[in-house]
């Protein structure tokens, strides 16, 4: 029995050996193939040279990774063959000639063709477009610039809040873009955009760095993540996803969108800067998709007012309306009218800034949140969830405009929040205020965005239980502005907000 177990045990073991070296090669061309060569070059560039008379040098280096993307979509439709057929009544009398539910139509497809750019990033077949040039496309071919090779392309991941799209072709070779460093540029720096406008070929075009962190507002488009470079070098319909480049030739964003009411270049062009497209593009091509951090806040930006309101130094940082049951902002202890000044050493300027800095930490991970908590700082660890899809569809809350007469609640009514009140505004069950009925559209309430419907929960810092003490707290406000914490349902989206009102003039 020995004799035999031995020899089993010495093919088992070979076998063993065999299949592990088969796997560690599948697994090293898995990895070779998910993890693409990517030149990334972050040397400073130089901006005390003197002026040059061309950039074919840069062009020559950078304009061969510019590709062409033709996208199609398919356009399935069905049209009567008998106008009659169209109308239910007489399908009811008259049935279907061809005796299927069916059968009075006839199926006939369109095809709607779009044209963008794209830049190789690797030399095995990688390429980063815009998310808007491939979305819901059919078809999607890739030009190479020499005019002699066109490539079928697959979409290996996109990320719409960012417009950020990976594409694969399957090619070997190509002449890959070297990265640059965006969080180096400034404004001023020469920058060249490479692409295929209106079809008529590559093209290049100059401009300089007009503006940085830019956000676009984008009411119709739901969540988006937004730190723009802003450029006035020429872009025009299918630049979108094509290159901008530094003076030394390096991809330093991709092309995305204009400003601009002719549909045509009027100097106002934006591209996503590529150390946030680079990231993106990593945990696309390595999971398929982009997990974003979570905190669970709703947030105001900061003006001079709230500044004023909150003893704050400057108007900057990001003021919290509410903070959502159960979620990491409330476990690590962060309330309604702090005031986010630093997240994970990175100063907040904005709500803006501060959904960037969040949406690129890992959900699981720790991040430190600075804060100012009735004029005291405050140093806070939070630990990341996963944003969640219906997150995506809540909007940062924009500061209202200040008003310009006397007494805050002066053209005000209001009532006690009631069971019929609550039913009808479907509030929380341990809301407490005094519900505003009506809003005179020229008192200081009104300049200020106080509306019917709005629930005052608090006035100075201090709370709101009934109309009564609403009127109480108003009339007792000796500052020059009164500050009104309010909560108000949105369709389906409900919270509180801040507004201040300027109590010293008529």
């Amino acid at each position: 029995m020995k004799r035999i177990v031995k020899p089993l045990i010495g093919i088992f073991a070979g076998l063993t050996g065999a299949v592990v070296v088969v796997a560690l090669f599948y697994f090293a061309a898995w990895a070779k193939e998910s993890t693409p060569a990517i030149n990334v070059d972050k040397t400073p560039i130089v901006r005390d040279a003197k002026a040059v008379t061309s950039f074919a040098p840069v062009v020559k280096k950078a304009a061969p990774s510019v590709v062409s993307i033709y996208s199609t979509q398919i356009i399935h439709l069905r049209r009567s063959r008998d106008p009659f057929m169209n109308d239910p009544f007489f399908r009811q009398f008259f049935g279907d000639p061809s005796g299927q539910d069916n059968g009075n139509q006839r199926e006939r497809t369109r095809r709607e063709e779009s044209l963008g750019s794209g830049i190789i990033i690797s030399p095995d077949g990688y390429i980063l477009t815009a998310n808007h040039v491939v979305e819901g496309m059919d078809e999607i071919q890739v030009a190479i610039p020499n005019g002699k090779q066109v490539y079928t392309a697959k979409v290996v991941g996109a990320d719409p809040p960012t417009d950020v799209a990976v594409l694969k072709i399957d090619a070997t070779g190509l002449p890959a873009v070297t990265l640059g460093d965006s969080d180096q540029l400034e404004v001023g720096d020469v920058v060249l955009a490479i692409g295929n406008p209106f079809g008529v070929g590559q093209s290049v075009t100059m401009g300089i760095v007009s503006a940085l962190g830019r956000k676009i507002a984008t009411p119709d488009e739901g969540y988006s993540i937004q730190d723009f470079i802003q450029t006035d070098a020429a872009i025009n319909p299918g630049n979108s996803g094509g290159a901008l480049v530094d003076g030394e030739g390096r991809l330093i964003g991709i092309n995305t969108q204009i400003k601009s009411s002719s549909m045509g270049n009027e100097g106002i062009g934006f591209a996503v800067p590529i150390n946030l497209a680079h990231n993106v593009m990593e945990r696309l091509i390595s999971g398929g998709k982009v997990s974003r951090g979570y905190i669970g806040i709703h947030m105001q930006d900061v003006d001079a007012d709230l500044a004023q309101q909150f003893n704050l130094s400057s108007p900057n940082g990001v003021l919290v309306d509410d903070v959502m049951p159960g979620t990491p902002a409330e476990k690590a202890g962060i309330k309604s009218g702090d005031v986010i000044t630093e997240f994970n050493g990175k100063e907040v300027d904005d709500g803006n800034s501060l959904q960037l800095l969040i949406s690129e930490c890992a959900p699981g991970s720790d991040a430190t949140v600075k804060l100012i908590r009735n004029g005291a700082a405050k140093t806070l660890t939070v630990k990341l969830a996963e944003l969640p899809i219906e997150a995506t569809q809540i909007k940062n809350v924009q500061t209202p405009p200040a008003s310009t007469n006397v007494n805050a609640l002066d053209g005000v009514n209001m009532s006690d929040l009631d069971r019929e009140a609550r039913l009808g505004l479907k509030t929380p069950d341990n809301l407490q205020g005094a519900l505003v009925t009506g809003v005179n559209p020229n008192s200081n309430a009104a300049e200020a965005g106080l509306q019917r419907g709005d629930v005052i929960v608090e006035i100075n810092r201090q709370l709101v239980h009934d109309a009564e003490t609403a009127l109480k707290l108003c009339q007792q406000a000796k500052d020059k502005r009164t500050l009104v914490r309010v909560w108000r349902r949105e369709g389906d989206v409900d919270g509180t907000r801040w507004i201040t009102v300027d109590n010293t003039k008529k």
